[in-house]
């Protein structure tokens, strides 16, 4: 029987709101998946963190984090095809940065629309800067780039979607590498100003990209660090498998399966892996605090991912569902199986989103 574990970015609401949408959502099969369970557990985010407790939690379950750095640049190179080397690797995401009323601000990158061809054309007028700086880019998805920088090796970064609609100025790179990130990230902007692709994008009404976002460094190297120190304290665990539905680029880059609709559940079930599956679909109303869209997008997961596989526990194909949701500052595990599912004298409940 195979074993799966959801990974539910933004499904655990925000406790201010918590109440009100844990009694406005109507979930009984995710009622019984959180409170049928043979464990549950919340964990805070670590106050020194940089980026968000989804990101850090499934690093560390691929073995891919170093303290609190999702080390994922060399990972996902090798997902999209690209053969890391020796290098220093930092994924790159293409970015839009506005000036809000007294501070810098990044908006949602799910939300630029940033087709292929603009993606393109971008990535090419930018690489001259890069290279002359000593750096190296390279191409991974419209959305998703890299970039090798051996020498920013102390440079604190943080991941978009935790820096997203903050004050800037306590979300970018830091660290004895900065200035260099700042010279380099102004050369860019000065290229893409006049960039045709942007001018396309504003044409169509579209806000210009005007930066990129560089975090998740890794290499070869540190991977094996990792690995070894895991090793070491008798923590290395065996990976699992990743399926990705609606994910950001990186995460998608890490999958094994890219599911285009969770209809292809079912295909998890093949054989008796340990399966990591990461659903983002709840992630983009989850951000803006669009409270009205997240009902909506939970009420899809409750649908066609929570009572299907409830369905599934039940008739034994399952032999566990692990639950990982969070918000901004922390996230709730818990597990659950077909023998705690018996257990009829709990009473299902939202309870625990809360």
């Amino acid at each position: 029987m195979a074993h799966i574990t959801l990974v539910l970015p933004f499904a655990l609401p925000a406790p201010e709101f918590a109440p009100d949408l844990t009694r406005a959502l109507q979930a009984p099969a995710l009622a019984a998946l959180l409170s049928k369970t043979s464990g549950r557990q919340y964990r805070p985010l670590d106050a020194e963190a940089r980026v968000l407790p989804h990101e850090l939690w499934i690093a560390r379950a691929l073995g891919l984090a170093r303290g609190l750095v999702p080390g994922v640049a060399t990972s996902a190179m090798r997902g999209v095809g690209l053969d890391p080397g020796d290098g220093m690797w930092f994924v790159v995401n293409p970015t839009h940065i506005q000036i809000a009323r007294t501070h810098l601000q990044m908006g949602d990158t799910r939300g630029l629309d940033l087709r292929e061809t603009e993606a393109r054309a971008l990535f090419d007028s930018a690489r001259p800067c890069f290279e002359e700086g000593g750096y190296a880019l390279a191409w991974g998805t419209r959305d998703t780039w890299f970039m090798r920088a051996d020498g920013w090796t102390e440079i604190v970064t943080a991941s978009p979607d935790a820096a997203v609609n903050m004050n800037l100025t306590d979300w970018m790179p830091s660290g004895p590498q900065a200035r260099a990130f700042r010279k380099l990230q102004n050369d860019v902007q000065v290229t893409w100003f006049t960039d045709p692709a942007n001018a396309a994008r504003e044409a169509r009404g579209q806000l210009p990209i005007n930066s990129f976002w560089p975090w998740g460094n890794a290499s070869i190297a540190t991977e094996h660090a990792q690995q070894l120190v895991a090793k070491a304290a008798g923590k290395a665990v065996a990976r699992p498998r990743v399926a990705a539905f609606e994910a950001p680029g990186w995460l998608a880059a890490l999958a094994e399966r890219r599911l285009d609709s969770l209809a292809g559940l079912d295909t998890l079930l093949d054989d008796d892996a340990d399966w990591l599956l990461a659903c983002g679909n709840v992630a983009a109303p989850g951000i803006a605090a669009d409270w009205s869209g997240w009902l909506q997008q939970m009420q899809r997961l409750e649908a066609e991912l929570f009572a299907p596989l409830l369905a599934l526990l039940a008739k034994g194909r399952i032999k566990t569902v692990r639950l990982v949701l969070s918000h901004r500052d922390g996230l709730l595990e818990t597990t659950t199986t077909p023998l705690a599912q018996r257990k009829f004298w709990r009473r299902p409940t939202l309870e625990p989103l809360l």
